[in-house]
């Protein structure tokens, strides 16, 4: 005699499978002609994780633990779509990424979307005040919006525009990285810097666009006129990608 199925903590999930229900146990429709079989707090989490960069734990708390109730079904969707979902628990985050196989012709659902020059150059000066302070013992670094303008317009070009087209660039990229919940606002212009940056930009990138940014720094002392805006652009995506 053949023993019954094993059952799980979850009980809509079997082995990363959803299990078929009843039709009288079918959930309620959230829209006309619903047929989805997830409940609504785990649907909103996959949606979310579509939708954003990132999703953070410190941030999301709610999802982020259905998340990790709820992985398996999660991934198996993701992947129904081929996208991998990477899950790091050290950081408090997760995110995807879009499958490509050779052998396969996949169509790319994710569209590869680089910080641009003005958010790369953001990056670099907050990962390096963040590793910096790190090794002073710092497991919060802040920042104020002053010293990062004071940094990064310092590697701005004439072909950037006036200076004050040049600071709203500074100050739209840190809007940006703080809402990718690379940084949050505490106050006023000053922000904590979260290790969400370690991963964005990490120790080897960080060191390749460091070199790359001096080697243009003193090409342009020298008076050689270092490289063009559009190879700039091009360099720092490379880079960062």
């Amino acid at each position: 005699m053949t023993s019954g199925p094993t059952e799980t903590s979850d009980p809509t999930e079997t082995s990363g499978f959803i299990e078929p229900v009843a039709m009288e146990d079918d959930l309620a429709e959230l829209f006309p002609g619903d047929r989805g079989v997830l409940d609504p707090e785990v649907r909103r989490t996959l949606a979310l994780i579509l939708h954003r960069r990132f999703l953070l734990a410190d941030r999301n708390r709610t999802e982020w633990r259905t998340l990790l109730d709820y992985q398996t079904v999660i991934e198996s969707r993701l992947n129904d779509l081929y996208i991998r979902l990477i899950v790091d628990h050290e950081h408090g985050l997760a995110y995807k990424q879009q499958i490509r196989i050779d052998e396969l012709d996949i169509p790319i659902l994710l569209r590869d979307t680089p910080y641009t020059r003005s958010e790369t150059l953001v990056l670099v000066h907050l990962r390096t005040v963040y590793e910096r302070e790190n090794v002073a013992g710092e497991a919060a670094p802040r920042i104020d919006i002053e010293d990062v303008e004071q940094t990064v317009l310092s590697y701005f070009t004439d072909a950037d525009g006036d200076i004050s087209r040049r600071q709203k660039a500074v100050r739209d990229a840190m809007r940006k990285l703080s809402n990718d919940g690379i940084i949050s606002e505490e106050t006023t212009g000053r922000y904590r810097i979260g290790p969400l940056v370690e991963v964005v930009l990490s120790a080897e990138k960080l060191t390749e666009l460091r070199d790359w940014l001096r080697e243009t720094a003193a090409e342009r002392r020298a008076g050689t006129g270092g490289v063009a805006f559009d190879d700039a652009e091009e360099a720092l995506e490379e880079a960062l990608s």
